[in-house]
């Protein structure tokens, strides 16, 4: 069984205007994922007081763990941008400029992860606001998921299972724009995450193969609602082979 989520955490300001990370840890809490990409994650490039995304890490890495930052904008005191949270080892990483000249910067987390000899790749993304943005990214996204599965035929052997997730920023759960994954990877069914006090949008997604959907859903705790713009969007898998497929 491998759980994940993908929570956009509006760098720790909620509904209420106000920044707490005890609320986001508590949904984290809640979630108990093994795998967990983060959007929106502020953390000081120097020594900081507590008030930052960096006060959370010894808590986190406490409920078992491992921190991979994948920052995005880059300023003299402050990072900003993505974070994978895995309690599965991580083997193997990189970070992918998925950036478009004239937009906001935006990257890829890429992770393999293993435990008990059962391997899967995890990557975790937030694309940009525009659609001609998107498209280009999307395109991007799609040559990676290529690259792993051409990677395993090389070493002649079956591509791992590969979850993919974060915020598309698709309104639409059916978007055309998301079609180039949808034909390589199967699908976790849209669910509206945005805003997180009424969701209208599904603008979180996860995408997957190798692997069978056992379960999904999005935060519903009253937290949930308040600790950030979204709710988190959270599935459970378990491997084909153990359905004997």
């Amino acid at each position: 069984m491998l759980s994940v989520a993908s929570y956009n955490i509006h760098r720790g300001i909620g509904s209420d205007r106000r920044r707490d990370w005890e609320r986001i840890l508590a949904v984290i809490q809640a979630l108990d994922t093994d795998v967990l990409a983060l959007q929106e994650v502020e953390t000081p490039a120097e020594p900081a007081p507590a008030a930052t995304t960096l006060a959370l890490l010894p808590r986190l890495t406490a409920l078992g763990y491992e921190p991979l930052l994948g920052p995005t904008l880059r300023t003299g005191s402050n990072h900003y941008g993505n974070l994978l949270l895995s309690r599965w080892p991580i083997k193997a990483r990189r970070l992918i400029d998925l950036s478009v000249p004239g937009r906001e910067p935006r990257g890829l987390i890429e992770a393999e992860l293993e435990q008990h000899g059962q391997r899967v790749g995890v990557m975790a993304t937030h694309l940009g606001l525009g659609i001609g943005e998107r498209r280009v990214q999307v395109e991007r996204l799609a040559a990676r998921i290529d690259q792993w599965r051409s990677g395993a035929s090389a070493a002649a052997s079956l591509a791992p299972p590969l979850v993919l997730l974060g915020d598309f920023n698709h309104a639409c759960a059916w978007s055309p724009g998301l079609w180039p994954l949808r034909r390589r990877l199967s699908v976790v069914s849209a669910r509206a995450t945005f805003p997180a006090r009424w969701p209208l949008l599904a603008l979180d997604r996860m995408f997957y193969s190798g692997l069978q959907l056992a379960a999904g859903g999005i935060g519903r705790g009253s937290i949930s609602r308040h600790a950030s713009d979204h709710r988190p969007l959270w599935a459970r898998f378990v491997a084909l082979s153990q359905n004997g497929q």
